[in-house]
């Protein structure tokens, strides 16, 4: 007779093993609160624009490709992916900014232009990135946290020295010029962390940047979510929507029985869930509960965000696909993230224009935008706080890139603190999960087998291996392992 299982949310940790675990004959259920499948990575469609409401970059392409062809597919079977070239821009005053090719040799030119002799650092600085990258991408990160001895492998062993350094101190030793250090202190924002305090082994993030480059799946990063719903619906799993689990039934040997959904129980042998972990031990009596508030309120977590979906009249001029905005300091606002919590002077931003590669995201003639603002998680959030800071960042992109868009704005649609609270449960609203600094690192995050509760098991961004699409793909796997080996 099958095991059930139940899966609480639908993220991609949540999918991903899914698909695993139905592979290996267990009867899954997944039990999504909103409306529809993703978790964070959903959907906003108006007026015939199409945005992504969670993440909108594709990098680590070998992490979605491992996955599918552990199925025996491909990522082609379901979704149609183009290498952006260019990969990205990056604005650091008026009309200033430095294009990142989707070339590497074209981006060792670029370098080189603006400060030179650092094409050769970047070399060898990319060199150590790839053996990084081959280390814990291959390796590292598919490992459980259980112990701090999964860190310790033949390629790691001679760079232990990475782990006790900081990217900051790498990047910094031989690229002198300001805006260089920024473009290869940016891909650690993905790990939710400052460059100080990001261990230097992460400058694997730096290859899957340069080196294996920026992707964008056609129709946007919700074909992959739906890519991998058709894949484990394929596989005989149960996908409710709508399904708010109120609690997580223990029995009187501290055994897991199932889940309280929208006021019924419903029984099952395992619990996975890939729900905010915080918020899911809150399901659970607290003498079963493995981690305290103290516990959280100490951990250092990465940022939350102040998103705006807008929809443009006209096609924008002087950005692409993707654009970083860094004419301010990023070590100030840093500081309202990390160390003073509370709402930044003056932001960097971000800003996606998908609409430039895909022309199914808006009307013809039209664009669609997401700006995001890197936040502190907890701050008060209100509709005049989103407004002002819009106004800010329109008024700095017409100044930047030397055009009006205010009068060709058709809609805009805010997102921010209260409403990751609200759809997803996040603690204090944060978007990205734990950041990975040292002391978070591997087997130091919160554990992915219950230690109090048999037949219970967490899965993505705040456990291992960490925030970010592919590593949320990976938790699943990892989680989906440890529950095969142990029930």
């Amino acid at each position: 007779m099958k095991k059930t299982i139940y899966i609480i949310g639908s993220g991609f940790s949540s999918l991903s093993a899914s698909c695993y675990l139905a592979k290996a004959g267990y009867d899954v259920t997944i039990y999504e609160k909103n409306s529809s499948v993703g978790g964070r990575a959903r959907q906003y469609i108006k007026d015939g624009f199409t945005f992504d409401i969670g993440p909108t970059w594709y990098w680590m392409p070998d992490v979605f490709e491992r996955f599918f062809n552990d199925f025996n597919k491909k990522t082609s079977d379901y979704y149609e992916l183009d290498r952006l070239d260019p990969a990205y821009q990056v604005y650091f005053s008026e009309l200033e900014s430095v294009i990142i090719s989707g070339k590497l040799t074209e981006i060792y030119e670029t370098f080189e232009k603006v400060e030179k002799g650092s094409s050769k650092h970047l070399k060898q600085f990319l060199d150590a990135a790839k053996y990084n990258y081959n280390a814990a991408i291959k390796d590292l990160v598919y490992r459980p946290g259980k112990s701090p001895l999964e860190l310790i492998t033949p390629k790691t062993i001679s760079r232990v020295n990475q782990f006790f350094s900081t990217i900051r101190t790498m990047v910094r030793k031989k690229i002198k010029n300001k805006k260089l250090i920024q473009i290869l202190e940016f891909p650690v924002l993905f790990l939710g962390a400052k460059p100080s305090n990001t261990p230097a082994f992460y400058n694997f993030m730096n290859y899957a940047d340069f080196g294996l480059g920026t992707w964008h799946p056609k129709g946007g990063m919700y074909k992959v979510v739906e890519a991998m719903a058709a894949l484990a619906t394929s596989l005989g799993v149960k996908i409710e929507t709508n399904a708010n689990v109120e609690r997580i039934s223990v029995d009187e040997n501290g055994k897991t029985t199932g889940l309280v959904i929208n006021g019924k129980f419903k029984k099952a042998n395992i619990v996975l869930s890939g729900a905010d972990y915080h918020h899911s031990e809150t399901l659970l009596p607290k003498r079963y509960r493995q981690y305290s508030e103290k516990y959280w309120n100490k951990k250092v977590f990465a940022p939350s965000s102040l998103l705006f979906y807008v929809g443009f009249s006209k096609k924008l001029q002087n950005v692409s696909h993707h654009t970083l905005f860094f004419d301010t300091d990023f070590d100030a606002h840093a500081v309202t993230i990390y160390d003073t919590p509370s709402w930044p002077e003056k932001p960097l931003f971000y800003a996606s224009f998908p609409s430039i590669t895909d022309k199914s995201l808006s009307p013809n003639g039209k664009e669609a935008a997401t700006f995001l603002i890197p936040l502190a998680p907890g701050l008060d959030d209100t509709e005049e706080q989103r407004e002002y800071y819009f106004n800010l960042i329109i008024e700095r992109l017409e100044k930047l890139t030397n055009q009006n868009v205010r009068d060709a704005i058709l809609f805009k649609k805010s997102y921010c603190v209260k409403d990751f609270i609200n759809d997803y449960n996040s603690y204090k609203g944060n978007a990205y999960g734990l950041a990975n600094i040292l002391t978070q690192t591997a087997f130091l995050r919160p554990k992915i087998q219950s230690k109090k509760v048999k037949n219970l098991f967490f899965t993505g961004q705040l456990t291992v291996p960490g925030p970010g699409v592919p590593p949320s793909i990976i938790s699943g796997k990892i989680v989906s392992d440890l529950i095969i080996k142990n029930t």
